[in-house]
């Protein structure tokens, strides 16, 4: 008869977890353990993936440790193409996202772009109040943009976890939207059909809600051709 596992005592993690008491060289056992593993599991994963990658889906989501989109949708290395960052903003000022939108888009031809933010994001809590922080207060200005613009409506809920979870949504239909405008992403979506996709992670039961996004009313003002009738 297996008995059940023992519950943890107070303090104690239910499960193993890296912490700072176990030397980062620890990991490369991991690793080692991970990828063995996998061959004996999936023994053409790693073969399949020295000369190429083509994944169908890129994943713009948050730094956040508690958000690592391979592990919550189930997928193996070579599936997504990924780019991160706080508060998963696509601004049209960061060459970084641009050029990996841009890759993804137009090199590996990938479907769909995920814009995924997450609840409890510390970007968007932080974006809520006005506490100066130093230098990343210049990056969540796209996320205080954001709050301006619907300032009536988070105005309206006086829950602050409501607020915070309200922000975290029309934070990612603001970035889909801002993808939806990149020129090479406007392409694809009218030569081939790319779609692009709004989704919240909830840290607390693992789920990702889809959103729906609609269409962007100001679409039509960052429309760009490769050559421009208007002004002729």
């Amino acid at each position: 008869m297996t008995l059940p596992p023992t519950p943890p005592t107070a303090g104690q993690e239910p499960f193993p977890r890296y912490t700072a008491a176990v030397p980062v060289t620890a990991l490369l056992d991991r690793n080692r353990a991970w990828a063995e593993r996998q061959e004996r599991e999936n023994p053409l994963l790693f073969p399949s993936l020295v000369n190429s990658q083509h994944p169908q889906i890129l994943w713009i989501g948050c730094s956040d440790s508690r958000v690592p989109e391979t592990t919550v949708l189930d997928l193996l290395p070579g599936d997504l193409f990924v780019h991160r960052n706080i508060a998963n903003v696509v601004s049209a000022g960061d060459l970084s996202v641009l050029s990996v939108v841009q890759f993804a888009v137009e090199v590996l031809g990938v479907n769909h772009i995920i814009v995924c933010g997450h609840y409890g994001c510390g970007g968007c809590i932080a974006a809520l109040g006005n506490k100066k922080l130093g230098l990343i207060d210049n990056w969540l200005r796209h996320i205080r943009d954001v709050r301006a613009a619907h300032a009536q409506e988070l105005d309206s809920l006086s829950d602050i976890q409501a607020r915070t979870a309200r922000l975290v949504e029309l934070n990612v239909l603001e970035q889909v939207n801002s993808a939806k405008r990149i020129p090479t992403v406007q392409d694809a979506m009218a030569e081939r059909g790319l779609q692009v996709h709004g989704w919240v992670y909830d840290v607390s039961n693992g789920r990702i809600k889809p959103l729906e996004t609609g269409k962007d009313v100001r679409a039509t003002h960052y429309k760009v051709n490769a050559s421009d009738d208007s002004l002729e």
